[in-house]
Order: C-alpha cells, then structure tokens, then sequence
C-alpha cells in the first residue's frame, strides 16, 4: 500500500494566463462591428429633412407620399401635422442625400394632382398612383429648409430660357394661369401668375417670353388683353376683333413694338408695363403734353361716355376723362360739368411741338383768339344706332361773346348748345307761331267753304241727273253706229281678200285689159307705117307680113 501511494503523480498548480481569448465571443464582436458601420453608414447616407407648407394636406399621406424631380423619387414625407395656428399643415419630408445642393432659397415644391386650368389638363397619372409632391430647381445659392408651397403648379419649368415680365392692369379680365401670350398671332408665352395690388385698384401680373421672342420686348412694347371677342360700341361705331380662336375660349394677350418707334435693346428681366384694354388704345401715340380743362353744358349728356373722343375738323384732338353734376349757386341751376383731356401737339407736327413747344401762355393766347372767333364745343351724335355723343369744337359765328374762364382749376371751354337742343328750340319756336295762328277763324272759313262746295256738288248732281236720259239715247246711238262700222269693216275685209271672187274677178279684168292695150299697139305701129290703110284697107301682103318679125321683133296676129 505505501509503495502505491507513492507512485501517484502530484498534482501542480499552474497559474492561469489573463490574455487568452475565447473563441466563442468572437460572433457577437464582428456583429457589433457591422451593426456600428450600418449605423454610421446610416448617419452618413442619411438625406436633408426638410419641412413644406401647404394649405390643406389633400392628397398628402405619411409614409407613401414621394417627392419627385422630373418624375425620379428624390424623397418620402415623414409626417404630416397641422400647424398651431390651424392655418395651414406643415409637411416633414426626408430627401436623398444627393439632393442636399439643390435646397435652396427659390427651389419650389407644389402638389400635383388631377387638375384642369389655363385649357389644360395635368396630372391625370395620379389618378392610379395618388397624388405626389412635384420639385423645381432654384438658381439661388442660399440655402434652406424650410418651405411655402405653391398652391398651383408652375406653368413652366424652371431651366427653360427666357425672361419673365411685369404687366400691371386695372383688371383681370379672362386672364388665368398659363393663359397664352402672342406676338404676331404667334404664341410666345404664358401667363404665369398674378396678386391683387395692396391698395386693391388694380392687378399684378407676371408673364413669361421664351427665347428668341423675348428679345422683341422693349421699353417701348406695348401689352393689351387679347381675351375672347371684344365688341365695342362708341360714337365711331360698332367694332369686332380678336386675336386668335384659342384666344376666344382661353383668353390672352399679346404685345407688339410700334413701327414708328426707334430701335431699342431689349428690356431687362422683370420690367414693368403697362396692360392696356384694347390694341387700339395700346398702340396709339403717347401725347406728351395733355391739357385739362372742363365744358358746362346745360342739356342732357345721356349717350357721352368717359373716353368719348373730341373733335375738331374730324380730327381727334381729346378724350373725355370724368362726367359730372353740379349746382350752380349763382343760377341755382343743375350743370353737367364733363372734364376733358386737349392734346394740343395733335394740331401739328409731333417733331415740330418735341423742337419747340409754346409756353403755356403762348398757348393760352392762341386759344383765347381761336374762341374770340367763335370756336365752341358742342354735343353731337356719334352714331344713330347706339346714340353715342361725342364733343365737337366748331366755329359757330352767331354764337354769343364768349371767353376761356382761366381762373377756374381747371379752365373752363365755353360751349353752345347741341343740334339735339337747336332742334327742341326749333320745335319751340314753330310751336309759339302756331300759337299765334288763329285756328277759329280759319276753322269758320273752311267750314263756309266747305257748306259752298257742298251746294255747289248738290247742283252738278241735279244737272247731271237731267241729262241722263240724253246721254243714254247719244250712248245708243254711237254703240249703233260703231256695230254698223263694224259691218262695213267686215264686209270690205272679205271683198279685199286675196282668194275672194271680187279679187279675181279684177285679176282677169285686167288680164284682159293688157290684151287689148298690146292690141291697140300693133294697130298703131301699123298705121304708122301705112297711114293709107285708114282709107283703101289693109293689103293682103300686108295680112301676110304682119305675121313676120320686123325689126327684130315678132309680129303678131290681130
């Protein structure tokens, strides 16, 4: 036993080493290791987020909403909330980290659904799809985040060349977003938007001109509303025109330079300008020296309208700008005080007046003489169909003494009255002759001329009936004599027939006549070569010879 015991190994100690790794941890490290460079890949590739305001969040839904440039998905909408002040809803959106450059101060986002405006018709993809959040690119270099969507689509797309201007107009008219534009019945453009100004007197518009036809735009162009068909009616007549068939049911505009204007560079980006009605009134000639003074007339103005021309010797020298009613304390009379606008430089060459103008004391002088001989401004009808008026200036030399009241502001015209009034003084002053005509009188006359011819045509009446039994038998005997001579006619018709008995009765009548005129010949020719015969008798040679031509003529038998 203690033999064995002692061959038994002894046990040492030995110390365990602090370094050694156990192969069973090295999975969860390399996990952590990946799942630490998923999540800073993560960090990284992680796009802007950016924040949109919109009105309402119609067709907008978190999660499944894209955003979209050209129709590629650069985003998702995360989150969808109303704002604090219940205005509007604020849209979260995570972008694409490629996309980061682009977010900047005039980038655009706007919702794009089913939508008709301007005569078109987009977004009808998203009646499948559902609605998406449409991107347009910016040119500014500041950068942002934070953004008010537009409510309408852009009409056109950022990038494509060209220029967009200003117009400024008392109204809308027909006009809308993505209304065309023309130049030359060509479209060259759209309407791209429009605000109410502040003081609410007139609107802003904004259009755009695509390259080339924005280099025909200058500071002298000319921009008026080509919307629909315009009909005008005024004191020159009815007038139609319209720029083209889309115009008529979309409605637009269009510009054009003046011929007689000078050459111009092209008018920079967002120049403002004027809207005018009508071509008509954009493309005429600025008047730069305009003279504001009133007429008085005491008649009816019914028919005058603001803007009615006036004229002078069929020239269009002015315009009526406002028509008013005051009372005149002195008369305590109502007056018609109409406010007009006189261009003086009409009345001569527009070079000559821009050379040398006259001095407003100058031209108070010429028309102070032109008045002193007799020029008035009178009322006249423009058009009897629409009983427009209009203001003429005429020289009437019965006219009463009359001046241009300078110390009035502004002076006042000195007028006559209308041909519409000298035809009521006309109508008056027969109307007080007539008044004067004793009617009575000449009422009692005609009466006794007309009891006289009464007794006058009871007499003819008489007489013509004593007569009647003589006219019938004078009646008689001419309708008994005109058959009578209807008889003769008749008879001699039938007598002097070419087939009658009478007729050939005389054709051999003178058959027979001829005859013996032929025999009657032969005797005398005879006798005048043997006048003895007339005594002894014919001889027998003689009776022979008589039948043998002599003389180159047949001699005949007796």
């Amino acid at each position: 036993m203690a033999e064995s015991e002692n061959d038994i190994p002894e046990a040492v100690a030995v110390k365990k080493s602090r370094r050694t790794v156990q192969l069973v941890w090295l999975i969860p490290i390399i996990a952590a290791l990946v799942g630490g460079w998923l999540a800073v890949k993560s960090i990284l590739d992680k796009g802007p987020v950016i924040t949109i305001t919109f009105k309402t969040a119609e067709g907008l839904e978190a999660g499944k909403t894209k955003l979209k440039f050209k129709d590629v998905d650069i985003g998702l909408v995360s989150k969808v909330e109303i704002a604090k002040d219940l205005s509007s809803v604020i849209v979260t959106a995570e972008l694409v980290k490629d996309f980061a450059a682009q977010l900047v101060e005039d980038t655009q986002f706007w919702v794009v659904r089913p939508r008709i405006s301007g005569g078109s018709v987009s977004g009808l993809g998203t009646l499948l799809s559902g609605s998406y959040i449409g991107v347009g690119v910016g040119k500014s270099t500041k950068k942002q985040h934070t953004f008010a969507g537009l409510e309408v689509p852009p009409v056109l797309a950022s990038a494509e060349p060209g220029r967009e201007f200003v117009l400024r107009s008392s109204d809308l008219g027909s006009l809308d977003y993505g209304s065309p534009v023309f130049f030359r019945r060509l479209q060259v453009g759209e309407i791209v938007g429009y605000d109410l100004d502040k003081d609410g007197k007139g609107v802003t518009l904004r259009l755009f001109v695509r390259a080339p036809f924005d280099q025909y735009v200058n500071q002298n162009t000319r921009f008026w509303h080509a919307s629909g068909v315009e009909l005008t009616l005024d004191a020159s007549g009815v007038k139609v025109d319209t720029q083209s068939l889309v115009s008529i049911v979309l409605g637009g505009l269009a510009f054009q330079t003046p011929a007689t204007s000078e050459a111009l560079p092209p008018a920079e980006p967002n120049a403002a300008f004027e809207l005018y009605p009508s071509r008509e009134a954009a493309m005429k000639n600025p008047d730069l020296l305009v003279v504001k003074m009133t007429m008085t007339f005491h008649e009816s103005v019914r028919g005058l309208q603001v803007g009615a021309p006036i004229d002078f010797l069929g020239i269009e020298i002015g315009a009526v700008t406002a028509i008013k009613a005051q009372l005149n304390d002195a008369s305590k009379r109502i007056e018609i005080v109409v406010e007009v606008d006189i261009y003086p430089g009409r009345l001569r060459d527009r070079e000559v007046v821009a050379r040398s103008e006259l001095s407003a004391k100058e031209r108070a002088a010429k028309l102070d003489e032109m008045v002193a001989h007799g020029l008035r401004a009178q009322l006249r009808t423009g058009n009897l169909l629409t009983g427009q008026l209009y203001i003429a200036l005429q020289f009437a030399h019965d006219a009463p003494k009359a001046k241009i009241n300078w110390a009035a502001k502004p002076p006042d015209f000195p007028t006559v009255p209308g041909s519409i009034e000298d035809f009521k003084s006309s109508i008056t002053s027969v109307a007080r002759k007539l008044d004067k005509v004793d009617f009575e009188g000449i009422s009692t006359d005609l009466k006794q001329t007309l009891e006289s011819t009464t007794k006058m045509m009871k007499g003819l009446d008489t007489t013509i009936a004593d007569l009647t039994p003589e006219l019938k038998t004078m009646i008689a005997d001419a309708q008994a004599a005109l058959v009578s001579a209807e008889r003769t006619l008749g008879t001699a018709n039938s007598t002097l027939a070419v087939d009658s008995p009478t007729q050939q009765d005389a054709r051999a009548m003178m058959l027979e006549i001829s005859r013996a005129a032929q025999a009657f010949r032969v005797l005398a020719d005879y006798l005048e070569r043997h006048p003895e015969a007339l005594i002894s008798g014919k001889k027998a040679d003689d009776k022979k010879d008589a039948t043998k031509p002599e003389d180159g003529k047949q001699g005949e038998k007796k």
